[in-house]
Formats: C-alpha cells, sequence, structure tokens
C-alpha cells in the first residue's frame, strides 16, 4: 500500500507543536528532518536539541484526504503564516529493513571491525565488535567516535591497560578496549540509558562483567587508570579537564573528542596545563586531541 505524506518547513522553536497536530490529525508517523544541513553532535543528557531549519514530516494512509488534513492544522496552528508545505506520494517499503540496508560493517585501522548483529563478519579473524543501534549515542558512523576507535586500535598491545570512558554512550570504545585486550574499563555517563546499553552491547560481545563496570559520575571511582577516553563535547571537557587529569599517572594518555574543529584553540589551552598534547587529527569538522600525562 502507498503512503502520502506533508512535508512542512519550520524552526526549532516550533516543531514539537506541529508534530503534536500531525499526531492529533492522523498521522501513523512523523519525523524531523534537518532542512539546511546543520550539524548536530552529541546532546547534554536530557536534551533534544533540533535543527535551526527543520523539516516535519507526517506520513498518513494514502486514502487520507490531505485537504482536510491541512484545514485540521490551519485551524489548529495558531501561528502567522501557516508553514510552506508540500504533499507527495510515498511508495510502500519494509522500512525497518530499508534503514538496516544503512549500517555496514566499519573498519578501523587495520584489526578492528564494528559489525551489526543481522551482517556478516567481513575478516572472522579480525577484531570483530558486534554493535547495533540503539537508543545511546555511538555507532561508529560518527566522525568523534571513529576519530577515537582508529586512535585505539593504533595504541597496539592494550594488555594490562586499565582505561577510564568518560562519557560511555553506546559503550563502543569501551567495548573496542577490550577486545584489543585492555585489561579492565570503567564507563562513566550520566545518561543510565547509556549505562544500560553499554552493559547489554559488553553482553552480545561475551565482555565477562569483571572487566567493565559503569557508574554515573557522582558514583565512579576516582582511581589511576593508563588511558583516558572522553567524547563528549567541548564545554563538558573543559569543565572535567581537572577530574579527567587526576586519572592518570605521569606517562598516562588521554584522547579528547568530541570538538568541532573552531573549539581546538580553547580545548589545548586547558589541557596544556597537564599534558604534553600531540598533533590535532581532523575527521571534517571534528577533532581528536591526545597527549601524555607530565
Amino acid at each position: 500500500m502507498p503512503w502520502i505524506q506533508i512535508r512542512l518547513d519550520t524552526n526549532s522553536d516550533h516543531a514539537a507543536e506541529l508534530e503534536d497536530l500531525l499526531l492529533e490529525a492522523g498521522a501513523s508517523a512523523v519525523t524531523l528532518q534537518d532542512g539546511k544541513d546543520q550539524p548536530l553532535f552529541e546532546p547534554e543528557p536530557g536534551s533534544t536539541p533540533l535543527w535551526h531549519h527543520t523539516v516535519v514530516i507526517g506520513l498518513f494512509d494514502a486514502h487520507t484526504d490531505m485537504d482536510e488534513v491541512i484545514n485540521i492544522l490551519k485551524n489548529q496552528y495558531l501561528r502567522e503564516p501557516f508553514p510552506n508545505h508540500k504533499i507527495e506520494i510515498v511508495e510502500d517499503k519494509d522500512w525497518e529493513r530499508e534503514w538496516m540496508t544503512h549500517f555496514v560493517p566499519m573498519q578501523f585501522g587495520t584489526r578492528l571491525w564494528v559489525c551489526p548483529s543481522w551482517k556478516e563478519v567481513p575478516e572472522p579473524d579480525a577484531v570483530n565488535l558486534m554493535l547495533d543501534p540503539g537508543l545511546a549515542f555511538g555507532t561508529g558512523t560518527h566522525p568523534t567516535t571513529a576519530l577515537c576507535l582508529e586512535w585505539l586500535e593504533k595504541q597496539g598491545d592494550l594488555c594490562e591497560k586499565s582505561i577510564v570512558d568518560y562519557g560511555c554512550g553506546s559503550g563502543i570504545l569501551a567495548i573496542a578496549a577490550l577486545l584489543l585486550g585492555a585489561r579492565r574499563v570503567t564507563g562513566v555517563d550520566l545518561d543510565p540509558q547509556a549505562l544500560t546499553a553499554t552493559i547489554d552491547n559488553a553482553e552480545r560481545n561475551r565482555i565477562a562483567p569483571e572487566k567493565l563496570q559503569v557508574f554515573l559520575p557522582e558514583k565512579a571511582p576516582q582511581e589511576k587508570v593508563d588511558i583516558v577516553l572522553a567524547n563528549i563535547l567541548a564545554g563538558p571537557l573543559v569543565q572535567l579537564a581537572h577530574t579527567l587529569a587526576e586519572y592518570l599517572e605521569p606517562g598516562g594518555k588521554i584522547a579528547l573528542s568530541g570538538i568541532l574543529s573552531e573549539q581546538t584553540d580553547s580545548i589545548v589551552a586547558t589541557y596544556s596545563e597537564w599534558f604534553d598534547l600531540e598533533p590535532v587529527v581532523h575527521n571534517d569538522d571534528w577533532i581528536l586531541v591526545t597527549g601524555t600525562r607530565r
């Protein structure tokens, strides 16, 4: 059965209101899309950032009277002018299967792969991290995660290394470190859902429970480790600089991401107090800052 959809051009302030009105008008589903190719990076816990130019799309049964839908929207949307809109016929698809085709195995460095569970592992003898997209941030597709995974893979043998993954999200970095040989990883995140996702993904990868423990920040043990990973945001990274530095003895390594190129100077200036920093690595508009504790 085909579907029919209406696309409404709006902004981040009015998107939620239009979403509610579409659902009230009988939409089977409502999605929000970027209208102007504006990047959104990992949000602060509890926040739901939207693009300044947002397209709100309501999907309806093909037999729906769209003139009636438009009238309902105009009568209840009290702002002027009513958003620009377009009505389109959409072919029927198995939407879940369509989405799944776009998440494929990805290679990081020479030996690390991140693979969805429904795909065949490309190199059975490689280090294969099985990870399905979920509600927590981190699948390897974002440049910040890719930067951290590539850096981890280049560290060589992580045998006997202890690691803190601060802002662990889906647990992708913590699990990758363990699969690459790390002895123990502590995952820290503000979002309890992220901690659950980390444990679930660790079980999927047959990680022994004693090798990976997760904590909310206020309960995280402040013990010394060999490596600190923090793929969060520039603002929190500045605020957490002393905390992250205190995890490391002299010679310990740190890798920081979630940082836009224009935020480089702020991060470098802050962490130079404790670390000898390496040249910044770029991926699109994002950077990775790494260094060694003095």
